[in-house]
């Protein structure tokens, strides 16, 4: 059987992930768990995983330096990489949403400020309701730009919603739900196909449902 390479995004899925690879039979010794390295091998060798940011999840995926992967559909959204998603886990749940100060609206109209780290997921959510909006491209604390004047409202990732409360912001608007999803390589779906199906079947019983489509 050809060995599967598997990426795992690193941060807040990579425990749940590891743990969700683990219950299907796919170990890691304790020892790679805590080494620092970004490559590693499951104890029973089939299997190579990569430990890389979220954002390079999709990449390294669409461009075939590794079959598959689990990373959050808001990454996904946000690269719109060609990939195939042929199972939705229950990890990783959190919503994509709009947050403003308390009070806020826009009834307005006009040109909107948003802080985020998702541009491209913004930008296509203002885009199809016709609002004119200015892009503010943040890499973390989002949470800050509308008390300091940098923006209106933000675009951000929330779980709980308490570091948005904690801030003083409410949320306004969800423009999509997220989880984690296993996605493919295209071509390593079909070349690979024995021991894609078998890591999906191996998977499938931690999953919350079958995508029934690669959205």
């Amino acid at each position: 059987m050809s060995k599967l390479t598997i990426a795992i995004a690193k941060g807040r899925l990579q425990a749940e992930a590891v743990q969700l690879l683990s219950d299907a039979g796919l170990s890691l010794s304790p020892a790679d768990l805590a080494s620092r390295r970004l490559t590693t091998e499951d104890q029973s060798g089939q299997y190579r995983f990569i430990f890389v940011k979220p954002s390079d999840v999709p990449v390294y995926v669409e461009h075939g330096n590794v079959d598959c992967g689990i990373v959050g559909r808001d990454v996904l959204l946000e690269s719109e990489a060609s990939l195939l998603q042929p199972l939705v886990f229950t990890i990783g749940k959190c919503r994509i949403v709009v947050a403003a100060p308390h009070g806020w609206s826009n009834n307005g109209g006009g040109l909107l400020r948003v802080a985020t780290k998702y541009p491209r997921i913004a930008a296509n959510y203002f885009g199809s309701r016709g609002q004119p909006v200015e892009i503010i491209t943040l890499s973390g604390s989002v949470e800050l730009a509308p008390a300091l004047g940098l923006a209106d409202c933000i675009v951000d990732l929330v779980e709980t919603g308490l570091t948005l409360r904690e801030n003083g912001l409410t949320v306004f608007e969800v423009i999509a739900d997220s989880s984690a999803r296993l996605v493919f390589n295209r071509a390593s779906y079909q070349l690979k196909a024995s021991a894609v199906r078998e890591l999906i079947i191996a998977l499938a019983a931690r999953s919350t449902r079958q995508a029934q489509n690669y959205d």
